[in-house]
């Protein structure tokens, strides 16, 4: 019992003196605080941090955010929420880099040392934070390959932080992390990603690099208190989760965020033994929702999950209320490759070309409005049995379209990893996808 109350002591200690780290970088580099938007406005409030979506009339009593009479936004009749794509993205998933040493197994970029073809530089990349700035994002999530070996990362974060926008990093912490040391406080949150403990770790990866994260998640966190880890959930450490959070709380860290594992660059090929099975992805959300308790940390899961947290049949009300949302990719957040390719989500290839030409992320404002920009991460409305028929499927949108898109060769298919979706499959064996996975 005194363990648990120091635990709970001490994540309350932390929690504030983040808050204070928060407030004080928010008065040096002030974020974008709001936003218009069809249905009404999104607020960004730094204590506590969230972004939080009002209607038109509470929108109108807040002071100094509305121009003089209603802006053209808000013509015609006030839309509901997810009736149409917002205005701009939320945040914007930048692949700074396909450079990368460590080579794992997994790795949803395919990120190498030599990295990729054509990569944006600085100027390219300060472009593309321009362009994003003026379109009314609120966050990036830097990353790669691995990011922090890149020299001019600080001064990209500084160029993001004067315009407005909070940058958030994900590392390896296998490279990079002399330059990224002493520019860790330019950040809003830092995350390691961390897929399993000691051997686990290896198992996943493909090598023994377990250690190096560790050591890295020290360094950092004696520098910042907002450092967390990403863990990509797999078969292999499924079972190692109470663990993961444990070690999380011993290290003193902010959050765990938890990512289903995709089948995007070399993870194509890792799939099938990487990939949870029916079973581990039924029991997810009691899973973790006992470990966050029990260790008193936050948890954060991707929108790839929110088949997993439906089939326990939550209120959809209070899913909507919490902003749980399945693929919001090509509306809540867009990707960039390391070329400026712009792309619905970090996982999913570049939409098809438009008038001859890919677009790029520093032009999203012209591609944001054409017609079918995004393909089928737009058309989730039409969708297939068992997600037409499904309460969920407002906020789910069918699931995660890089999956259905591996396994199915169709973007729009319904995700074949859902619990629904099986058992739909098993009742009616004639709705079976062209290609379908085995439940183990």
């Amino acid at each position: 019992m005194f363990a648990r109350v120091r635990q709970l002591a001490t994540r309350t200690f932390d929690a504030s003196l983040a808050i204070i780290e928060r407030a004080r970088a928010a008065r040096r580099y002030p974020p974008r605080t709001a936003r218009l938007e069809r249905f009404g406005a999104i607020l960004q409030t730094v204590v506590p941090r969230a972004l939080v979506f009002v209607d038109r009339d509470y929108a109108r009593r807040i002071p100094g955010l509305l121009p003089a009479g209603e802006p053209a936004l808000w013509r015609g009749d006030e839309p509901a929420l997810g009736e149409a794509p917002l205005s701009a993205p939320l945040e914007a998933h930048l692949q700074l880099t396909n450079k990368c040493t460590a080579g794992c197994q997994g790795c949803y970029t395919g990120a190498s040392a030599e990295g990729a073809p054509n990569e944006w530089g600085l100027v390219e990349w300060s472009r593309a934070i321009d362009a994003l700035a003026d379109a009314g994002v609120f966050h990036v999530a830097l990353g790669g390959g691995e990011s922090a070996v890149l020299p001019w990362l600080g001064e990209l974060v500084d160029h993001a932080r004067g315009r407005g926008i909070i940058p958030n990093l994900t590392t390896s912490g296998l490279d990079g992390l002399d330059r990224l040391l002493p520019i860790a406080d330019r950040f809003g949150q830092i995350n390691v990603s961390l897929d399993g403990l000691n051997d686990t770790y290896a198992a996943v990866r493909g090598f023994d690099g377990f250690a190096r994260a560790d050591a890295a998640i020290r360094a950092l966190r004696a520098k910042k208190r907002e450092i967390g880890i990403n863990v990509v959930v797999t078969r292999h450490n499924f079972e190692e989760l109470d663990a993961i959070f444990a070690y999380a709380t011993e290290r003193r860290l902010s959050e765990v965020e938890l990512l289903r594992f995709k089948p995007s660059g070399r993870g194509a090929r890792a799939y099938e033994g990487l990939r949870c099975t029916d079973a581990q992805h039924r029991a997810f959300l009691p899973t973790i929702l006992a470990a966050a308790k029990r260790h008193a940390i936050r948890v954060k899961v991707d929108c790839s999950y929110t088949p997993m947290l439906a089939h326990h049949r939550p209120a959809p009300t209070l899913l909507a209320d919490l902003a749980v949302y399945g693929c919001t990719g090509g509306d809540f957040l867009v990707g960039a490759k390391p070329g400026g390719q712009l792309t619905a989500c970090s996982f999913a290839a570049p939409p098809p070309a438009l008038d001859g030409h890919r677009p790029k992320v520093d032009a999203l404002a012209a591609y944001w409005d054409a017609p079918e920009a995004f393909g089928a991460f737009r058309r989730w409305r039409a969708a297939q049995e068992p997600c037409a028929s499904c309460e969920y499927h407002a906020l789910c949108r069918g699931g995660c379209k890089v999956v259905s898109a591996h396994v199915t060769g169709d973007l729009g298919a319904p995700d074949p990893e859902c619990p629904r979706v099986i058992d739909h499959r098993r009742d009616a064996p004639d709705a079976k996808p062209r290609h379908h996975l085995p439940v183990i």
